[in-house]
């Protein structure tokens, strides 16, 4: 490489910042953490948009104290020597997006949680950073998530900011998420059906135009068709539902009790909204709902997220470049 593209990247990389934000989790398995990012995760309005004055004290006199316990237990069943699963997994992409994309920085940030993305802002600017892109982890949009990080991002003063709205239709995303199906059937073998299991949303956010299941929906219908499956070989279904309101449907437990009532013994499930494993990944799917699927006679593969794979940090490198010239 000439000596003037190096330096031109060396000064791009410290003029500009690429962020991969996640959404967050607790800096242990204990009731005190869980408690402290519940907290400020359920504070904000994007995920609940009831009024502060109801929301407030049923959440500090109620939720709180009653689930914060029941979750560090579940967190406990999944943590990692080195951590949290999501933050270890976070942490590991971004540096290998990093080795992929010299001519920026590339962090990550907690939008609830440690490293706070609205501290790490703050951070750059002193920095001397001049240009951030906000890359969510988030393929598909939605007003609860990738809103709630452009918000942050928007109150930032002193930096040209950007922010990525979803890449659920992206060729490079949709075929990583492929490959890894297939590579993990070739391992494991092939289950009789692939479940895609995305997380729920209230369906009155879907009434109101949020494009979550829509999205959800194209991107589920490019990876089966990536795989070359047909239409009876896999569904979509929704999970980590809350609260008493309807949710998206079809509910993953649901879709699992009518596979295993219509004989269906094998079922591969995928989460591809979850960039990395985490709670709703590992304890939810994997642990959970495989144990209710084998009481019916079932076995349930869970097939892992992409994590810090090289197909992964490639396509997001490959991602991040474009909006970078684009701004260019």
């Amino acid at each position: 490489m000439p000596a003037h593209a190096s330096t031109a990247d060396a000064s791009a990389a410290a003029d500009t910042a690429v962020v991969l934000v996640n959404l967050g989790t607790p800096d242990a398995p204990n009731t005190a953490a869980v408690r402290r990012y519940l907290s400020e995760f359920l504070h904000d309005h994007r995920v609940v948009d009831l009024s502060r004055w109801l929301w407030c004290p049923l959440l500090h006199f109620a939720i709180l104290p009653l689930r914060s316990g029941k979750v560090a237990h579940k967190y406990a069943s999944i943590w990692l020597p080195e951590g949290s699963p999501l933050a270890v997994h976070t942490r590991r992409l971004a540096e290998a997006v990093q080795r992929e994309l010299p001519q920026a920085r590339v962090l990550h940030a907690m939008r609830y949680g440690q490293p706070s993305w609205k501290q790490l802002l703050a951070g750059l600017r002193e920095q001397g950073v001049r240009r951030v892109l906000a890359l969510p982890l988030y393929p598909q949009y939605s007003t609860s998530t990738t809103a709630s990080v452009g918000d942050v991002l928007q109150a930032a003063t002193g930096l040209e900011t950007r922010l990525l709205h979803d890449y659920h239709a992206d060729p490079a995303w949709v075929g990583a998420v492929a490959d890894s199906i297939h590579r993990h059937r070739q391992h494991h073998g092939e289950g009789e059906h692939l479940l895609f299991s995305f997380h729920g949303l209230p369906q009155r956010f879907a009434d109101a135009g949020d494009p979550y299941p829509r999205q959800c929906e194209a991107g589920a219908r490019a990876i089966a068709h990536a795989l070359g499956l047909s239409d009876g070989a896999w569904s979509l279904s929704y999970q980590s539902r809350f609260g008493r309101e309807r949710w998206l449907e079809p509910a993953t437990s649901d879709t699992l009790d009518a596979l295993a009532a219509r004989g269906v013994r094998k079922v591969d499930v995928v989460a591809p909204g979850f960039a990395v494993d985490c709670l709703e990944t590992l304890e939810e799917v994997a642990i959970m709902l495989a144990a209710d699927f084998a009481a019916r006679g079932g076995e349930l593969r869970y097939i892992p997220c992409l994590n810090d794979s090289p197909a992964h940090a490639s396509a997001l490198a490959g991602i991040a470049r474009r909006e970078l010239d684009a701004w260019t």
